[in-house]
């Protein structure tokens, strides 16, 4: 135990001779964060992973709550005591209220958070003011976001480089769609286009304001959401344009909306294009070509390897080297349904 340790030993025993004096005193100086609609796939992740990172008092609320997630709030000691809405568990020691997806605007918890004036987020805004100071890699497009970002995160702990992220299905060896911690310095999301809540239209990735930003693709997929192909295609144009200050865009330059965007980008803003990457399927395996020389691949087809492209400029622009990347990705196993 170094002087510093010993000081600070001293005088909890001083001030707090026992154990309970001790929890107390811990616990006064943890921030509350309370999540209204706990129970939403996201948000529970949010919960738990804020319950993790240690100096942090979570409670929540929610109307209704399935079994598989009970359990797992029930184990990270986050699970309300009750279903419902109460009014009485707002109040002006809370640091932090975290709105889901289902929260509308009579919420008896929501109006009463406003009425006293309490910092409101919805998960987005949370998500990205805990990563504030991370370099932030955010992924998005109309296809290809969870393999893209797995595969940037599966590189990245094979280098023991550790991250944050937030993921849409959980990753190999992980039952948490959301990491969120101290020691990190790099923080990987999925970007989301699609509008936080019934009471706020702005899309997810808007809030993220990434340093480094792919874009996978833009198809007429998910039109029906948006009022129409244009504006769609507007969503991610505005995602480039409020990434960080020197942001790094990585693109697929076989899309034309992608290209428009790319032409059309602040001047600060630095665009990497990707495309197919060389490569040769022999015997059923495929083969990537590079100059360190061929790379077996355990995924195939077009789209994966593009998407395997974009993880590796990603993974450029925090240092990760090609020859790095590559020898790291052949160990990357395809996943159904990714």
């Amino acid at each position: 135990m170094n002087l510093t340790n010993f000081l600070v030993h001293l005088r909890f025993e001083r001030y707090f001779p026992t154990k309970i004096s001790k929890n107390i005193y811990l616990t006064n100086r943890m921030q509350r964060v309370h999540f209204i609609a706990i129970g939403g796939e996201t948000v529970q992740n949010l919960a738990i992973a804020m319950s993790k990172k240690g100096s942090f008092l979570v409670t929540g609320s929610d109307s209704e709550i399935s079994e598989p997630t009970r359990i797992r709030l029930k184990e990270c000691r986050v699970l309300p005591d009750e279903l419902g809405w109460f009014p009485d568990k707002i109040y002006k020691g809370l640091q932090a209220v975290v709105l889901g997806e289902n929260v509308t605007p009579d919420n008896p918890e929501l109006v009463r958070a406003k009425e006293l004036g309490l910092k409101i987020y919805s998960y987005p805004e949370f998500i990205f003011q805990q990563t504030r100071s991370k370099t932030r890699i955010v992924v998005s497009g109309s296809h290809g976001k969870r393999i893209t970002a797995a595969m940037i995160l599966f590189v990245l702990k094979q280098l023991k480089m550790d991250a944050d992220y937030m993921v849409s299905a959980p990753l190999e060896g992980s039952s948490n769609l959301v990491k969120l911690s101290y020691e990190s310095r790099i923080a990987v999301f999925e970007g989301d286009e699609f509008p936080i809540s019934a009471i706020d239209n702005r899309p997810k990735f808007h809030l993220y304001k990434p340093h480094i930003a792919v874009i996978t693709g833009i198809t007429t997929d998910y039109v029906p959401v948006f009022k129409d192909f244009e504006n769609y295609v507007l969503q991610f144009q505005k995602f480039a344009d409020l990434m960080e200050v020197q942001g790094r865009l990585i693109y697929f330059d076989g899309d034309e909306q992608l290209n428009k965007i790319a032409e059309s980008l602040r001047r600060d803003i630095v665009p990497f294009p990707y495309n197919t990457p060389d490569h040769e399927v022999k015997n059923g395996l495929t083969y990537l070509k590079t100059k360190y020389g061929e790379v077996a691949l355990n995924i195939s087809g077009d789209h994966n390897l593009q998407n395997m492209d974009a993880a590796r400029l990603a993974c450029r622009q925090i240092g990760v080297s090609d020859e790095q990347f590559y020898s790291i990705i052949s160990g990357f196993e395809d996943e159904p349904g990714l």
